[in-house]
């Protein structure tokens, strides 16, 4: 990093986010406080390695921000206006994250020991960057709970997948416990998957999975759980649901593929497929473990009495 000359605009100042609303007068003592510097492109602002004592305002450029490591993907992107640095600036630790000039770019620094007297001179100033803040926060937290949702989600079919059923089945089993509700559990097999991936080509028995997870997913209520178990094996949670009316939901479940004769795909019109599912209910005191296997059983018998049929 080095110096950089920049002449400032007050207009073009005040449009930035850290600058808004605060007084002209206040604004040209302020920058005085800050020193301009250029960054080459590819050149690292800040890393978790190193103590930062500066925030820095982006005026010209791009940078990015990765975190863990700088092999992995960007997980944000600073437009000019953007701040960088400003929670290690106030805290004083090491930053969580490294900054990475994407091409050539000018950032605006300022040392924290300049921060209580900016908090006199501007605390329309203060309040602009504890904004800035509570969005960086906010942004992180939906980021965490995206990748959290991505963790339980199949890339392939949108369903929640095997860790989803974990934590869902414990939740579903206490509170239905709690409530002396029942609680079933239908696990499905595709029909011959094996046969109509040498047939067609696994990009086609891929569209397939998409079909049994869209036609049987928009069949549930929002309590229901639809989980991709494996392969082209699916289980699905019904809380609240016994033995009987999960019978019904199966039975509807299973005919409603049955009568999807053909479906459109990317590589073209592909045959449909059928489903055998095999029932269970969960019993007082049971794991998911031992509900899983009833079901298996269950759909063992089914695929044994000749396939596209419910037992249990």
């Amino acid at each position: 990093m080095k110096p950089a000359h920049w002449q400032a605009d007050l207009q073009q100042v005040q449009q930035l986010r850290l600058f808004q609303n605060v007084a002209t007068s206040s604004l040209d003592q302020l920058l005085r406080e800050f020193r301009a510097c250029e960054l080459e492109a590819g050149e690292v602002l800040l890393s978790p390695f190193n103590r930062n004592q500066h925030l820095y305002l982006l005026i010209e450029g791009q940078l990015r921000v990765y975190l863990g490591s700088l092999d992995n993907q960007a997980v944000s992107t600073l437009e000019v206006g953007d701040c960088a640095g400003e929670i290690s600036f106030i805290d004083n630790e090491h930053p969580s994250a490294y900054v990475v000039a994407e091409r050539p770019s000018i950032v605006l620094r300022l040392h924290r020991e300049s921060l209580v007297a900016l908090f006199q001179q501007s605390p329309q100033m203060m309040q602009n960057l504890l904004e800035l803040l509570c969005e960086r926060v906010r942004k992180g937290n939906r980021q965490i709970l995206d990748s959290e949702q991505n963790a339980n989600v199949d890339t392939l079919t949108g369903c929640f997948n095997r860790r989803w059923l974990e934590h869902v089945f414990e939740r579903e089993s206490t509170r239905c416990a709690f409530n002396d509700e029942p609680l079933s559990l239908l696990m499905l097999d595709v029909d011959h998957f094996k046969a109509y991936n040498d047939q067609h080509g696994h990009l086609a028995g891929d569209y397939a999975l998409c079909l049994v997870a869209h036609t049987l997913s928009s069949q549930l209520r929002p309590k229901d759980s639809l989980i991709r178990f494996g392969g082209e094996e699916f289980v699905i949670l019904l809380p609240e649901i016994a033995d009987e009316a999960a019978r019904g939901i199966g039975e509807r479940l299973r005919v409603s593929l049955e009568q999807i004769a053909s479906f459109y795909s990317p590589v073209g019109v592909l045959p449909g497929v059928t489903i055998s599912i095999g029932l269970a209910q969960m019993q007082q005191k049971d794991s998911l473990q031992g509900l899983i296997a009833r079901a298996d059983a269950a759909l063992y018998q089914a695929k044994q009495q000749g396939r596209n049929c419910l037992c249990g």
